[in-house]
Order: C-alpha cells, then sequence, then structure tokens
C-alpha cells in the first residue's frame, strides 16, 4: 500500500527531535552523525507518529531499510538540508524543521568532511528528550538497534555552513 499526501498528517508525528553525534576519532570514526526521531507523542499516539514518520519518508524519496541515498550529489535537488552556523545545526525537509546543539568534535569533523550521515528514525525514542543529556550507551543501545537501523532511512547530506 502507498500512501498519498492527503493521507499523511504531520501532526500525528508529534515532536520531532535530532541529535548530533561522532564515533570515536581515535578509533577512526570521525564521520558526524545525525539522527531525527519523533518522541512518540503526538495525538493519535506512538503507533500513528511512526506511520506518519514512515509516510513522510516515502513522500519525500527517502528509502527504508539498508540502502544509503546520496544527497550530496546534488544537494541543492535533495529535500534533506543541514545547516551549521557555530554548533547550532538545523535541519530542514518539506514541512519539517528542527534544531539541535552539536559537540565540538562533530562540528570540527562536519566543517571538515563537509557532509554528515543522517538518519531518520520511524521508531519512536520516547526516552531521548530535549534537553536531557543522552548517555553513550542509551544512544548505541537505540541508534546500533537492528530493528531501529532496518525501519530508518539512511542518507549522506551536504552540511552548509554559516561562517561568521
Amino acid at each position: 500500500m502507498t500512501s498519498t499526501q492527503a493521507e499523511i498528517d504531520r501532526s500525528h508525528l508529534g515532536t520531532l527531535s535530532v541529535l548530533a553525534w561522532i564515533g570515536d576519532p581515535s578509533e577512526g570514526h570521525d564521520i558526524p552523525y545525525l539522527l531525527a526521531y519523533t518522541l512518540g507523542d503526538g495525538p493519535k499516539g506512538r503507533e500513528a507518529g511512526e506511520a506518519a514518520a514512515r509516510g513522510l519518508l516515502e513522500e519525500i524519496g527517502l528509502p527504508i531499510g539498508d540502502v544509503v541515498m546520496d544527497g550530496t550529489r546534488n544537494p541543492h535537488k535533495f529535500d534533506v538540508k543541514v545547516l551549521l552556523a557555530d554548533n547550532q545545526i538545523a535541519l530542514t525537509m518539506p514541512g519539517l524543521n528542527a534544531t539541535c546543539t552539536a559537540p565540538p568534535e562533530w562540528v570540527d569533523a562536519a566543517r571538515e568532511s563537509g557532509q554528515a550521515y543522517f538518519l531518520f528514525a520511524t521508531r519512536a525514542w520516547p526516552e531521548a528528550v530535549p534537553g536531557k543529556p543522552v548517555t553513550a550507551e542509551v544512544l548505541q543501545a537505540f541508534a546500533g538497534d537492528e530493528e531501529v537501523l532496518t525501519s530508518s532511512a539512511h542518507c549522506v547530506v551536504t552540511v552548509q555552513s554559516l561562517q561568521k
């Protein structure tokens, strides 16, 4: 079954959050990661929010699963935009905007490479409330979970920078 634009109600997503992290540079993992997820607090509950996330990704052409889209080839036509100003990240998708604060090592890696690995999880993550610190173990348990990974959209995006 496919969704049409009329069937997707973005209000069902609930709170959209974004989290930035980087692997361990001492182990050669200096890729800046950006994860978008919902808290599952939409008006129709967690399942409706997860269905709305899947519908949104389908609508903008981001496949869910193990395909990694390369949004760096034609960034002006790609529907996922990441803008970095100082240590603030602004994520923009059709009809959605979210921001977060990036750790300094994320900022350095993103400026150096000009890109980030972006995941949009369709599974809600109510434990990762904005403003509340997420430990490395909690992040690994969610972002490293096979079920989360296979139900997420994956892409490499250009990180545009506003320089002062």
